[in-house]
Order: structure tokens, then sequence, then C-alpha cells
């Protein structure tokens, strides 16, 4: 069991050393976006402590993939494998918990241990048969596996939207769109194999459009309904909903780019750097598309000549 979890340590090691950068520094880090982020949603989100709920819930239910526990359980006995998913859940609630609790809210914290020890005794997946529909299937790949690993995620940014209205609380409403937006930017971050490239019998740069059209247009599917709610109840900042629902979508093929820039190799943190300065500095997206552009049509030119 100790071994087990060295392992992960040194794969966790060896995946910020891919991303570019030491391992220790890297960590450093993590803890620091963490909790900067921590901090900047409790300052400006209303319901935060739901949302943070909602957020460590997507990581536990990461852990209970019906594959990653199979492996598991011809790793480890009965009772090593209830041991080893229980250290894993409570280790990555922990943090969660953590701020919870420096916040003051303490229900919620143990709501979070809770749910932890819950989520060891359950695998999510597709035990029974039944898969949760979606409206991707005439391109299957990023939004519909993201969707159905995120399905709690986008129900909560929903849940969101309506409290926003029932609430009176604008910022709560475009928070949840924003949600959303990151939800679909987390589709991008992972390169596919490169055979499905490959297939794709088109150059370089229709390629690109063909995957941001796509992102763009299955995006619109799940922020639509936030966007529309808010319109209709807060119709006097129709504006405002429109400028961020149209910064998302730039963003959004921002990323697209970024993640084929670097292909088949994921993104690394020079790529993070950038795209999170653009955020800060929106008129950055001006260099930074055209330079994301490029790379991604020598990256793929390979691949798809």
């Amino acid at each position: 069991m100790k071994l087990y979890f060295l392992i992960q340590f040194k794969m966790l090691n060896r995946h910020l050393a891919a991303f570019g950068i030491h391992p220790v520094i890297g960590c450093v880090l993590i803890l620091a976006a963490f909790t900067g982020s921590s901090v900047l949603i409790f300052e400006k989100t209303a319901f935060a402590e739901y949302l943070y709920l909602a957020a460590s819930l997507s990581f536990l239910a990461r852990l209970s993939d019906p594959a990653r526990n199979q492996f598991l359980r011809s790793c480890f006995g009965k009772k090593d494998y209830r041991v080893v998913r229980m250290l894993e859940n409570v280790i990555v609630a922990a943090p969660f918990a953590a701020f919870l609790v420096i916040e003051k809210y303490y229900f919620h914290a143990l709501a979070a241990l809770f749910l932890a020890g819950f989520m060891s005794l359950t695998i999510v997946g597709n035990r029974s048969g039944f898969t949760i529909p979606t409206p991707f299937g005439k391109r299957p790949f990023e939004f519909t596996v993201g969707f159905r690993n995120s399905f709690p995620v986008i129900v909560l940014a929903w849940f969101l939207t309506v409290m926003a209205v029932i609430s009176g609380n604008f910022n709560l409403g475009i928070a949840s769109l924003i949600l959303v937006f990151l939800v679909c930017f987390s589709y991008y971050l992972n390169p596919e194999n490169e055979f499905y490239v490959w297939i794709f019998n088109s150059r370089p740069g229709i390629f690109l459009f063909g995957k941001i059209k796509t992102a763009l247009v299955y995006a619109t599917f799940l922020t639509l309904p936030v966007s529309l709610v808010l319109s209709v109840f807060y119709s006097d900042k129709i504006l405002i909903i429109g400028a961020f629902q149209l910064l998302g979508y730039i963003y959004l093929g921002a990323v697209v780019l970024a993640k084929y820039s670097s292909y088949p190799h994921p993104m690394n943190l020079p790529q993070f750097i950038i795209l999170v300065v653009s955020v800060w500095f929106p008129p950055l997206l001006l260099a930074v598309i055209p330079f994301f552009y490029r790379k991604s049509s020598i990256r793929l030119k390979t691949l798809l000549a």
C-alpha cells in the first residue's frame, strides 16, 4: 500500500516535469493557485460553499472510474482496497474541507469529508448499461466524454443560475456561466491518440477550423440555458451577458488552438501561462490566437499532410 502511494507521488512529479516545471516549484504553484482561486471564489461568488462541494465531488468522481477500480482490485485484497480508496478520497477532499473550515463553513466541511467517505464505497460508471444521453453524437470525443465526467458540475451551474434569479444576484448568474465555460475548457486539456487526428483527410487549417466550430456549437448547448435564463430575468444587462458569452467563445477557441500547438504532447507551462495572462488582459488574444494557430499548423502538418 505504501509503495502504491509512493508510485502515485512519483507519477505526479513526472507529470510536472513533462509540463516543463520542477516538481517542487510545481507543488508550490499548485498550492498557491488553489489558495488564490479559493479566496477569489469566496470573495466574489455567492453560494461559493456549494460550488466548492461540487468541485470536490468532481475530483472524487474521477477516482471512482470503473476501469481504475478494477485495476486496484487486482492489486489489493478487499480490505487494502477499501483503505486505499478511503485514503485517496480523503487526500483529495482534505484541501476543500480545510478551506471551508477557514471560511467557517463547518457543516459544509463535514459534508465534503462525508462525500469522500461515501464515494470511496461507490463506482461511477456504466455498470447498469445506462449512459447519460448527450446532444454530441455527430462528432463525439471531447464533449461526449467530458460531459459525462463533469455532469454533476454542469447541473450545479444550472442550479446556481436558478438561485441567481431567486436571490436576485446577477453576479452569481455570471459566475455560473463562467463555470460552464471553464468545464468546456477542461475537455481540451488532454490530447487524443494521434490516430484520431490522422483519420481526418484535410489540411491543418481546415482541421483546426472544424475543431473550433464543433467546440463553439457544443459549448452553446451547455451555456445557452444559462444565458437565456439570465437574459429573460436580467434583460437590462443583456449586453453584459452577451459580452461574457462572446469572451467565452474566444477563449474556448484559444484553448483548442493551444491544445494542438503542443500536440501530441499536453499543454506545457509557457502555453498555460500565456492563456492565464490573456484572461487578465484580453487584448493579448490578438497576438495569442495567431501564435497558437501557426504552431498548431506546424504540429499537425506531418499527420494531416
